[in-house]
């Protein structure tokens, strides 16, 4: 009962940071600047635990820390592309200096490295390509919260309901070998809330609500069923991204990736569905929007 009250308080206190975050531009960007950071250190500290690795925790983390500000800034209309020269030094960097250390196993080391670059620093940045999409009539690019904030409404929204539909009704196992919690049953309820809750959020995006408020003065491009379409990209991909970090712990003979959450594990546990999420979402959102 005590776990169960200490999840709910940090499950509300995240959220309510979360979205108060989504509010404003800058706001947003200082709030992923953090979480990717803490993401990747947290990730690299646990590789570096292996035997034979040996990851440069800190060069690591700056290089995707700055790749989610080059993103956002070039997203943004505020820096030229040339802002990405740095970042590709650095990794360029990252694979030269495996041939000066000696260290055990460089592949390994290599392979690591980028995965941080990959598996979260790229993924969490798709989310400026998400929020900075509309343009004035003066050429300035504007700020739109539905879309970023949106995708982490689904993704709670899911885990909510596949936690309660799978406690009441899982049967099925959905992937037994990598995630025995997980059900069939759980899945459909969460991805039955998340088209509900899209269905609202394109009544939102549609009106005026917002403009109102003075929080966005541009619409997704998404009609009704587009948005559902996102929805459901977004359970199947948000599920794999469970999945793929489910894998990731077994492979490294973990349960949780950290402690810094109460109730909730480390970091890679309260994201790891946004990491497969976020650049699906990217793609159904461009793919529908262009045609």
């Amino acid at each position: 009962m005590n776990n169960f009250i200490v999840r709910a308080v940090t499950g509300i206190l995240f959220v309510a940071v979360m979205v108060t975050c989504f509010l404003k531009p800058m706001a947003m960007i200082a709030l992923f600047i953090l979480i990717t950071g803490m993401t990747i250190w947290e990730f690299t500290g646990l590789v570096n635990e292996r035997e034979g690795i040996s990851v440069n925790r800190f060069i690591c983390t700056v290089a995707g820390v700055f790749l989610f500000i080059a993103i956002a800034g070039f997203c943004w209309g505020i820096v030229p592309s040339s802002v990405f020269i740095p970042y590709l030094l650095t990794i360029v960097y990252l694979f030269v200096s495996g041939l000066y250390t000696r260290n055990e196993d460089p592949v390994n080391d290599w392979a690591y490295s980028m995965m941080s670059q990959m598996y979260i620093a790229l993924p969490l940045s798709c989310i400026s390509i998400l929020a900075f999409r509309g343009i004035t009539p003066t050429g300035e690019v504007t700020y739109n919260l539905l879309l970023p904030l949106s995708i982490f409404v689904f993704l709670w929204m899911n885990d909510t309901g596949a936690y309660i539909t799978g406690s009441l009704l899982g049967r099925h196992k959905l992937f037994p070998r990598i995630s025995p919690g997980k059900s069939w049953e759980g899945s459909i309820g969460g991805g039955s809330i998340v088209l509900i809750v899209a269905a609202l959020i394109a009544h939102i995006d549609h009106s005026q609500i917002l403009t109102d408020w003075g929080l966005t003065d541009m619409q997704t491009g998404l009609s009704k069923i587009g948005w559902m379409g996102l929805g459901l990209t977004v359970v199947i991909f948000g599920t794999m991204g469970d999945l793929v970090e489910s894998l990731f712990k077994r492979t490294l003979g973990i349960k949780d990736s950290g402690n810094i959450l109460p109730g909730h594990g480390g970091m890679l546990d309260r994201f790891d569905s946004s990491l497969m999420a976020l650049p699906a979402a990217v793609i159904y959102v461009y793919t529908m929007t262009m045609v």
